[in-house]
């Protein structure tokens, strides 16, 4: 037989487009359309509904950006369309190649009742089915001008990512407005066509069920006539009746898709938009679910739901009884999908505190799984976070994206840094937006890496971002794939039903030790400097504030902000979202974002000093007090007293012109330049800067990503650097005992003053940066004379080490890595630690030295600002403020206690006397990161500590307060059924810890 295989597929594709899917809606006649422009921010339903509308005309311009419309459609269905199937086809001048990123709409009939989401791939809306004919139509549309902000040239700069700078010039294009008739035979020949098409393209040429399939294919086509095809559609259909009802064989890959719409929390969109693609988005999957008896839909992040139940409480409903009916999943136990490299300890785990707690509350279902899909990356201290929450399972997709290695594993269980192992899966159909196209699900197939000991694999199923979700055309080929020859066999399913039958079939799969590391996307722990350290103060200022509240309720009865707290924490975590705290949104997010960590931080700090205020009581005692986890200045942890004296340090001038600053425990020289060419650590006599180098070094490079601006660094911004040595002031501080340095490259200007705190081990570099540069990159030079092949950074309830070389791929592809307060470097009896009180992003490397002594050169080098121009073309444009210590001489013990000390300054205030701790731990390696009341409001104290050194230890907890037991608790303060109540003695608790174990303690007040 001759081979014209290319013929009979290039005549599928055209008929499809040019014959068949044209005759999906064979009759159509207008809508009259009239519409209002709201003047500002959106309006609520009513306002809209009831607003004065003017005509409008198909073809018409509308919508400025980040405006809102309201679309009056009115009109008649035919009589001679009685008895059929007929659709409002509303297209608000859609481009069906960016769901999600463009103009969306939500339709309501006009007693406000919400009907579905209009999207670029959902532009129907169901009338009848029958419909009688001379039936009245009248609907309303709430229509989002959202402009494009990453348009035909992504990653261009544009003024559309905020309000402030978009202009008003209309966006769309009013294109389509029409009752049609909608022929459902044609509908489903499209469909079967498109799979059979789809599955064909998929298999090897020589495969004979490509093949049958192209046989079929051509006798549907030749049975079809093309002048009257919804005459003739059901003909063809049964033509291809045989080749659809071939069954799977029985090796055949399983997939479980779960519907799914990823929705950015913010991104190219402001906060207050999300909060309406989640009310479209929810509209249109309970819709869906309605006509489609088997279809799952599964939506995570708990912010989103409480937005739906406060902004739309008609939509609320529906999605309530979808969620009754066990249809409509809450997902992943989070308050929203965070990121996971830059939270804070405790900031991690109330995100399944509040998140899981929501899903509890609402409807009863308590999360096994974390859905992570888009997040750049995961910490190694996630997974025990994840078990302390009472999870199990994790599931992400974003390790796809890694540009260097391919991860090895699909199915695996993930060891975090304590050696909790949690049982995770990277969906190997590489979106999180599968549309059920046969190149996806063979792709999966191809892809999945644990063949021969697994056969189950997920499929998110939806258009994300805003694009409407699951769609019946995906519906209909899920159905259709679901036992077919040639391809994976495919169910809807919820996550909980794959997990459970995955860890079925391979419950021991291959471990994965340590952070789960995106090789790209590395310039999101610097971008937008301000949004992090808003995020950073934000974690520590909570962690003051249930302090001393706690503190002071039982002490005094103090009222606890239980509310409050509760709201702010839930503000500081929707930012932790995984397009915020990286800094990857437009402008408008930052903006606001900024000033809501302001707001925050007032409102925190009043809190803060009116329980410190109740604590302290009346009198002149000057008190420290101290919020850290260790004595600071002879006042314990937790406690507030007066401090005791420190020493003093001196400073003199050297003949060169440089500087000494020197306090007994350490000397520091600092050059002409106002450089650091020596730190001395005077117990030892050891030397920090390597010879011949110096440190606080400011080094600025070129910094243009081959594309995503804000969210990547390559590699190549390593080959060109300036270092800025040139210093146009170096003169004494103000205080007599620091240096302080003025330099300006650029159109920018900074202002550092080095400093030696009298008593402390510690040299502390403020840094203040008045930053007007696009497409740099500055960081903070310390280079140290250090041997080691490996260095810690802090992560959550402890720290994780990296490699200081690159022998393999994986190694030399964190050239950027993320720490939180601190990284440390060591050799064995002598270490550095590097502290921050802000920033995230750092690098190591190493040299050896080629003249001198030939010994090793560790440079630590602190990422401090970046200016991308995309998203926002003003990224970091102006002053900021960071504060650094390099700690000589430190173990990793010094490096924790530096690292609490230099983020939580201490606070001082008059009272009557001493303060003692409503909590103390006898051992420094056990650090307690929470101090709180319990949120049940049972008036109960929580304590979470954990071993932060990476030993074993052994230490008791007393209690500053009369108590009647204690019991060992999961995050979300609920007693641990297998786990015993520990010992109380006289108020005192032994605590025996692994290395970085996790620990939540609720103790009960006699």
């Amino acid at each position: 037989m001759h081979d014209d295989r290319t013929l009979v597929e290039a005549r599928l594709r055209r008929v499809l487009d040019e014959r068949i899917r044209p005759a999906v809606h064979p009759e159509s006649v207008p809508l009259e359309v009239a519409v209002w422009h709201a003047p500002g921010e959106p309006v609520p339903v009513a306002e809209g509904l009831a607003a004065d509308v003017e005509p409008v005309t198909v073809g018409s311009r509308w919508g400025a950006p980040w405006g809102t419309s309201w679309f009056r459609v009115t009109g008649t269905v035919p009589a001679e369309w009685a008895g059929k199937t007929v659709e409002a086809i509303l297209d608000l001048g859609f481009d069906e190649n960016m769901p999600g990123f463009q103009c969306e709409g939500l339709v309501y009939r006009p007693d406000g009742t919400p009907v579905k989401g209009l999207n670029p791939r959902n532009q129907w809306v169901r009338i009848g089915a029958p419909v009688q004919g001379g039936e009245e139509v009248r609907l309303h549309v709430e229509a989002a001008s959202n402009p494009v902000v990453m348009g035909p040239r992504p990653f261009t700069p544009t003024p559309l990512g905020d309000l402030e700078t978009a202009g008003r010039d209309p966006q769309y294009t009013l294109t389509r407005m029409d009752l049609a008739v909608l022929d459902e035979t044609v509908w489903h020949l499209v469909t079967d066509l498109e799979v059979l098409g789809e599955l064909m393209a998929e298999l090897p040429v020589d495969s004979p069920r490509r093949w049958e399939i192209l046989r079929a294919v051509e006798r549907a086509l030749d049975a079809l006539d093309l002048q009257d095809v919804g005459g003739t559609a059901e003909r063809a259909r049964a033509c291809l009746a045989d080749v659809l009802a071939a069954p799977a064989v029985p090796s055949a890959h399983r997939i479980s898709a779960v519907g799914h719409a990823h929705i950015d929390s913010a991104w190219l969109w402001p906060l207050r938009e999300t909060v309406r693609k989640v009310a479209r988005t929810a509209a249109n999957m309970t819709a869906l679910l309605d006509d489609e008896p088997d279809f799952v839909f599964a939506m995570s992040q708990a912010q989103q739901w409480a937005w739906v139940k406060e902004h739309r409480p008609e939509v609320w409903a529906r999605v309530k009884k979808a969620v009754a009916d066990g249809r409509f999943v809450p997902a992943g136990g989070m308050w929203v999908e965070s990121d996971t490299n830059m939270p804070g300890s405790e900031a991690m785990a109330r995100q399944f505190v509040h998140g899981k707690r929501f899903f509890l509350d609402e409807f009863g279902v308590d999360n096994d799984e974390a859905w992570l899909p888009d997040t750049f990356g995961f910490a190694a201290g996630l997974p025990q976070i994840i078990r302390a929450a009472g999870s199990r399972y994790l599931l992400t997709q974003k390790i796809s994206w890694s540009r260097t290695n391919s991860f090895p594993h699909h199915t695996f269980r993930w060891e975090g840094i304590d050696g909790t192992r949690i049982y995770t899966h990277f969906p190997p159909v590489d979106t999180y937006n599968c549309s059920m196209r046969g190149a996806e699900i063979a792709h999966a197939v191809r892809n999945f890496k644990d063949k021969g000991t697994a056969r189950h694999s997920l499929a998110p199923t939806g258009w994300g971002d805003g694009g409407g979700g699951t769609t019946r055309e995906m519906v209909a080929k899920a159905a259709r794939l679901r036992d077919l020859e040639g391809s994976a066999t495919v169910t809807w399913e919820t996550p909980s039903a794959f997990f459970a039958k995955a860890e079925a079939e391979n419950p021991e799969p291959p471990v994965w030790v340590g952070e789960l590391y995106l090789e790209l996307h590395r310039a999101t722990l610097t971008s937008q400097a301000g949004t992090k350290q808003g995020n950073r103060r934000s974690e520590h200022l909570l962690r003051e504030a249930e302090l001393w509240a706690a503190t002071a309720a039982v002490r005094t009865g103090f009222p606890y902000p239980y509310a409050d707290l509760d709201r702010i924490w839930k503000t500081v975590l929707l930012h932790q979202f995984h397009d915020i705290l990286p800094g990857s949104s437009i402008a408008w997010v930052h903006r606001e974002a900024r000033a809501t960590y302001a707001r925050i931080a007032d409102e925190l700090n009043g809190i803060v000093d009116a329980a410190q205020r109740a604590l302290a009581g009346e009198g002149t005692v000057p008190l420290l007090f101290n919020a850290a986890p260790h004595t600071r200045a002879g006042v314990p942890a937790g406690g507030a007293r007066p401090a005791e004296a420190s020493g003093r340090t001196t400073h003199a001038g050297r003949p060169d012109g440089g500087h000494v600053l020197d306090n007994g425990l350490l000397r520091i020289g600092v050059d002409p330049r106002g450089l650091v060419d020596s730190v001395l650590d005077l117990a030892t006599c050891r030397e920090t800067i390597a010879p011949g180098r110096t440190g606080n070094l400011l080094q600025l490079h070129q910094d243009l990503p081959n594309m995503w601006d804000a969210w990547d660094v390559d590699e190549f911004y390593r080959n060109t650097v300036t270092d800025l040595t040139d210093a146009d002031e170096v003169t004494p501080g103000d205080d007599g005992a620091s240096v302080r340095i003025v330099r300006t490259f650029g159109g920018s200007r900074v202002t550092q003053l080095l400093s030696l705190p009298p008593g402390e081990k510690r040299l502390v570099v403020d840094t203040e940066v008045d930053w007007h540069e696009t497409e740099k990159f500055l960081k903070l030079a310390f280079p140290l004379d250090l041997h080691t092949d490996r260095y810690a950074s802090e992560t959550q309830f402890g720290h994780f080490f990296r490699p200081t070389h690159t022998n393999t791929s994986w190694e030399a592809a964190k050239f950027e890595a993320c720490n939180h307060r601190f990284v440390h470097l060591q050799e064995p009896d002598w270490g550095v630690a590097l502290v921050n009180d802000g920033t995230y992003g750092h690098d190591v490397t190493r040299a050896v030295r080629t003249d001198g002594d030939g010994g090793t050169t560790t440079t630590v080098r602190a990422s401090l600002l970046r200016a991308p121009r995309f998203p926002d073309p003003e990224t970091d444009q102006g002053v900021h403020r960071f504060r650094h210590a390099l700690v000589p001489g430190a173990s990793i013990g010094d490096a924790v206690r530096e690292g609490w000390r230099i983020n939580l300054p201490e606070r001082r205030l008059d009272g009557a006397g001493e303060v003692t701790p409503l909590v103390t731990v006898d051992r420094d390696s056990v650090v307690v990161t929470a101090v709180k009341l319990a949120d049940d409001g049972s008036g109960d104290v929580v304590v979470r500590f954990h071993e932060a050194h990476g030993a074993r230890a052994r230490a008791t907890l007393t209690a500053g307060f009369p108590l009647a037991g204690a019991e060992v608790t999961d995050l979300l303060e609920r007693p641990l059924a297998d786990t015993a109540p520990p010992a109380v003695d006289d108020g005192r608790i032994a605590v025996a810890l692994r290395p970085f174990e996790l620990r939540t303690l609720r103790l009960k007040r006699a």
